[in-house]
């Protein structure tokens, strides 16, 4: 019996060793959230998974896709974090270079979260990177990051209205040609504060239905000769909402302030001719950070990127500073 389970412990182990990857834990500030634990029971604020394997195409049209396998179902836990804060989400392994990483949430009903299956057009879009810098075939991707650092962060918008709501985290990596591979997990929130607003209807996505298998970064073939040579990669789904931010990431802190303009006192004025100072530098309205969304079709936040970057082009629905 002892040898039994040994061998089931050591071929569990390898099951996961030999699988993909998925969310493991949650960190809020300075809590951690830590996942479920079938085997023990434990309760999570984390939709229960079945396995770190791939959802693939023919998953686009299956329940499957909105919060993995047998994800449909809360525990009745959930974690509670301010609007505008950061939620970080970590792996627990991660294995594919070129992917891309998007979070959706999806507010739920009054009656809360935890009978609540995601089913609907209540999906809208916080946070994205894809391709990031160079060739999609070699260049840098946000898979880059999930697999150097396995972590993710994204800030909750700042004028989210609160409520219960879920978060999905998602990763599409694109490393085999026309056949991509889908890894969401989603847990359940309670956001505070005083934000007053929700994303409009045509922000709005379901799952399943956000996706389809020829959208163009999904029918995509990262050993094609075009992937040696093109320098941009539309990421599916909708454009991000708004009052969300796009490019998190452990790099993901707020646009750098500029400094204010120091005040020079005036010359004495020559008792001939009367001077007037020069108006003071007006400071820009806004400044989008390196690597996050400046622009796209459906975007219709800050367009001014920091100094030392400049607004992209990376496709009809996304332009990032670079």
């Amino acid at each position: 019996v002892k040898m039994k389970s040994v061998l089931a412990a050591a071929a569990s182990l390898l099951a996961v060793v030999s699988a993909h990857g998925g969310v493991d834990t949650y960190t809020i500030g300075t809590t951690v959230f830590s996942p479920y634990n079938s085997a023990g029971g434990q309760k999570s604020v984390q939709r229960q998974y079945s396995t770190y394997d791939p959802l693939v195409i023919k998953d686009l049209s299956t329940v499957n896709i909105r919060c993995n396998n047998a994800g449909a179902l809360g525990t009745g836990v959930t974690a509670t974090i301010a609007a505008g804060d950061k939620i970080k989400a970590h792996w627990k392994q991660w294995t594919h270079r070129p992917a891309s990483v998007l979070v959706y949430m999806a507010k739920c009903p009054s009656s809360g979260c935890n009978g609540f299956d995601g089913a609907g057009k209540v999906w809208f879009k916080i946070d994205q990177q894809g391709l990031v810098s160079g060739t999609q075939n070699s260049g840098k991707w946000a898979g880059d990051e999930i697999l150097e650092t396995l972590v993710w962060s994204t800030t909750i918008p700042a004028s989210l209205a609160p409520g219960e709501y879920l978060i999905r985290h998602e990763l599409i990596a694109v490393h085999q040609a026309n056949n991509p591979q889908f890894y969401p997990e989603c847990a359940q929130l309670v956001v505070t504060g005083s934000g007053t607003a929700s994303p409009p209807s045509s922000a709005l996505v379901a799952f399943p239905g956000a996706y389809s298998a020829s959208d163009p970064g999904i029918a995509f073939n990262i050993d094609s000769d075009a992937a040696k040579t093109a320098t941009t990669y539309t990421i599916p789904g909708p454009a991000v909402w708004s009052g969300g931010s796009s490019g998190g990431g452990n790099g993901g802190s707020p646009a750098p302030s500029d400094p204010e303009p120091t005040s020079v006192a005036p010359a004495p004025a020559p008792t001939t001719l009367v001077t007037s100072a020069a108006p003071a530098p007006t400071k820009p309205a806004c400044a989008v950070a390196k690597y996050k969304q400046c622009g796209g079709k459906g975007y219709s936040g800050c367009t001014v990127c920091e100094s030392g970057s400049t607004c992209s082009s990376n496709g009809e629905y996304y332009s990032q500073c670079l």
